[in-house]
Formats: C-alpha cells, structure tokens, sequence
C-alpha cells in the first residue's frame, strides 16, 4: 500500500470490506450484533431521524440502557463521595482512603479475566441483570448499617470488597455488551454516549452528596444509590433479546484466560494502549482517593467542597465524552490518546500547586476532560481490533488496566501522601503521566500501520 503512516491504523478509520457480524459471542442471533439493520428488539428504530451525536439511541436496546444507567449512575457516584467522606470522617487517614480504595478495587485486577471468559461463554444480558442486583443489595446494606449508627470501618472494607467482585464480573461484560446493543457502525458514538451519562453523573451525584452529608449524612446517599440501581434493572428486564446460539469455547475456562491475555500481548496496538491506560490508573487516578484531603486540610472546604471538587472534573470529563460522541470513526483517535495523557498529566502538576479553592476548581476541568478522553479513545481503539469471539477477554484486561491498577496506585498514593502529602504526592503522578504519554507518542507512527492491518483483517 502507498497510503502515507499517518492515515493508516490507530489513527485512521480503514474503508469496510464488507458487513461485521458480532453474533458468535453476542447476546443473541446475528441480528442482535453487528448488523445494525436489525438488532431484535434493539433493533435500529426506522424513521426516526437523530442528530450524530445520539445516534447509538436509534437502538431500542441501548435506548433502555442508556436511561436506566442515566439514573443508576448518579447514585453510584454519590456513593463513591459519601463513602470516602465517611471513611475520612471516621479515621482522618489517608492510608485507610487508599486501603479502602485498594480493597474496593483489587477484586478487579484480580478476577476480572474470570469475569472476561465468563461473559464469552454465557449470556451477557442475564450477568448484568445479576451482577446489578447484588450491586444493588451490597448498597442497601451500607445503607442501613449508616442509617442505623453501626458502621464501622470494617464493615465498607467488606463490601466495597464484595462490590469489586462484582465489578470483575459486570464491568467486561458491560463493555462487551455495547457492542452487541449497537453493532460495530456505532461503537465510537456509544462508548462517548456511555462516557457523556458516565460523567454527566459524575457532576450531579458529588454535589448532590456534598449536600447531603453536610444536612443529612452519608446513609441517605447509600440508600439514594440502593434506589437507582431499579432503573438499570428495569432498563435491562425490558430488553428483547434473542436466545444465543453459542459455539462452545475449545478448551479449559484457564485456556480461555490465557488465549486473551496471548492476544493483547501479540498484538502491539492493544498492547501499548493498555500499558499507557494502565500507567495513568496507577499513578495518576489515585488524585481522586486524595480528593477529601485536598477539600479539608488543604483548600478548607469540607464536605461540600469535595462535591463541588469532584463535580467539576465530571464537568470536564462530560465536555471530552461529548467532544468524542461527534466523531463519526476513530481516525486520529491514537494521537487523541497522546495527547490526553499528557493534558492528564500536566493538569495534575497544576491543581498540586494550587491552595485556591476556585482555582482548584478550575484546574480539575481539564483534568476530567483528559482523563475521559483518554480512557473513552482507548477503549474505541481496541474495541475496533478485537475479534468478537475474544470480546469479553480482551475488556477484561482493559478493565484490569482500568479499574484494576487503581488499587495499587490508591494504596500507594495513600502511603506517600502520608509521608510526603497529597500536593507531592499528585504532582509526582502528574509528571509520570507526562512521560509515558512522550513514550507512546513517539512509538505511535509503527503502531497506526499494525492497528490498520488488524482492523482491515477483521473485516475482510
């Protein structure tokens, strides 16, 4: 080929050879999958004309999706607020922040490629209506020991534990699903949708938390995420899906593991976009378990301060989903990727150096903004260069490299901030960033021509 590097592969969007089928692993037939003419009761609604930055909506599927996570999410994130204020209020500490961080989390890095084989050989519509419940469960029992006056700090390190292990299992199934909702012509739309009601909560949930744990306390926010999780539930028991017609998988479930880890060691552009992922949620995603101690000790804030902290990075971050969601395919996304790391991690520097409250305010737009694009190109790019029948493998160690580094970096941040302060300690992680964005950026020309050769051969 004579096609010049920078329009081939990370970078550029390669011509279709043809129609994508996503029906091997997908919840249901061939018309749940990649065939976007017809997705069963999810199908593409005809007739109805929706603006390019919604059209991931066209399907019935995601449209129950979208609104019940729309609702689920801002409980999810007034929990995430509220619980460490309560650990924060109950110890002072910003080791027990990070070990508490560490333990909701580890479960992650430690079972989701379990989880990733699981949603390969099972129905991934009926893990999410079970792995949403008993989410919804572990939050109603939070709640209760709050609102009761028993908690104690080891009854949230037992269940965000329990809620991790959850999330081994809902969050590569989740990610694989999207695909099967809205086939591969709309997985760049869907993915920035996902990432826009992600973070769209991230700024209504913190606020609203901030509110209520100044007024009420933080066991009214357990039970206000206990509540929302009805609606994803709701969302996911009204979808239509086909029974599936699954091939088994050859070999043991620890084979199967293995063949998807083998892929994204083999394959350079998955490989490089994973490490740098996971880089950045090791080092640099820790900012957010140090955020109580910013809001207090540093800025004076308190409670209500840390809402409005962690609802203006979901401000920023909603802006990048958005800026995403406008994309009709994934050229020039690899340098999006480059260029959000090191926007990530020079942001970080900035807000370490601040001891203004509205300042700070300010400086942690930029930061959501990164850190969402980032993470929303990534997962785009190597949604595109995945074969279906790996889908749920392959998510699995991006949520390891996602979620699950974000343990050891909260542990770590935790201990360092200890000894040497949360300004220190986000600064550091910001220059890291920094650095690895540089590394990837320079290998970036050799893996835009792999990425289109393996795009182009999915196709074919």
């Amino acid at each position: 080929m004579s096609e010049r590097p920078e329009e081939s592969s990370i970078d550029s969007e390669p011509k279709p050879a043809g129609k994508t089928a996503v029906g091997e692993q997908s919840v249901g037939s061939s018309t749940e999958s990649g065939d976007t003419k017809g997705v069963s009761s999810g199908q593409a609604t005809s007739g109805t004309k929706l603006p390019s930055v919604l059209r991931a909506l066209r399907h019935k599927n995601y449209r129950l999706f979208f609104g019940g996570q729309m609702i689920s999410l801002i409980g999810t994130w007034m929990q995430s607020v509220a619980q460490a204020w309560l650990v924060y209020r109950l110890t002072g500490s910003a080791v027990m922040l990070g070990l508490v961080g560490f333990s909701g989390q580890i479960p992650v890095f430690l079972l989701a490629p379990v989880g990733g084989a699981f949603a390969d050989r099972h129905r991934r519509h009926r893990i999410l209506i079970v792995t949403q419940t008993a989410a919804m469960l572990l939050a109603f029992v939070l709640a209760a020991l709050t609102l009761t006056g028993r908690v104690q700090v080891w009854h949230v390190f037992a269940l965000a534990s329990l809620l991790g292990v959850t999330n081994a299992f809902d969050i590569p199934t989740r990610q694989a699903f999207v695909v099967d909702m809205v086939g591969r012509d709309d997985i760049v739309n869907a993915i920035a949708l996902n990432s826009s009601i992600v973070n769209g909560a991230r700024i209504i949930g913190p606020t609203v938390a901030g509110v209520l744990v100044v007024t009420i306390g933080e066991g009214w926010c357990f039970l206000a995420n206990a509540v929302s999780y009805i609606a994803v539930i709701a969302g996911l028991l009204l979808m239509k899906t086909k029974a599936q017609r699954r091939v088994p998988l050859p070999g043991s479930a620890l084979a199967s593991i293995v063949e998807g880890f083998r892929y994204v060691w083999h394959t350079g552009p998955v490989r490089a976009l994973l490490l740098l992922l996971g880089l950045v949620s090791l080092i640099g995603m820790p900012y957010v378990v140090l955020m109580p101690i910013f809001a207090d000790r540093i800025l004076g804030r308190g409670a209500g301060g840390l809402g409005l902290l962690m609802g203006a990075s979901g401000v920023g971050a909603l802006v990048g989903a958005l800026s995403l969601a406008t994309r009709q395919g994934i050229r020039g996304l690899g340098r999006w990727v480059a260029f959000s790391a090191a926007g990530f991690g020079a942001s970080l520097i900035l807000f370490s150096l601040s001891r203004s409250f509205w300042l700070s305010v300010v400086l942690l737009l930029p930061v959501g903004f990164s850190m969402i694009v980032q993470m929303a190109s990534s997962n785009t790019l190597i949604q595109a260069m995945v074969p279906d029948k790996l889908r749920g493998r392959v998510m699995a160690v991006y949520s390891m490299m996602f979620m699950g580094m974000a343990p050891f970096g909260a542990l770590l941040a935790g201990v360092f901030a200890q000894r040497f302060g949360a300004p220190t300690t986000v600064a550091v992680g910001g220059a890291v960033c920094l650095v690895g964005a540089a590394v990837f950026r320079l290998h970036l020309p050799a893996l835009r021509q792999e990425a289109r050769r393996v795009i182009i051969a999915l196709n074919e």
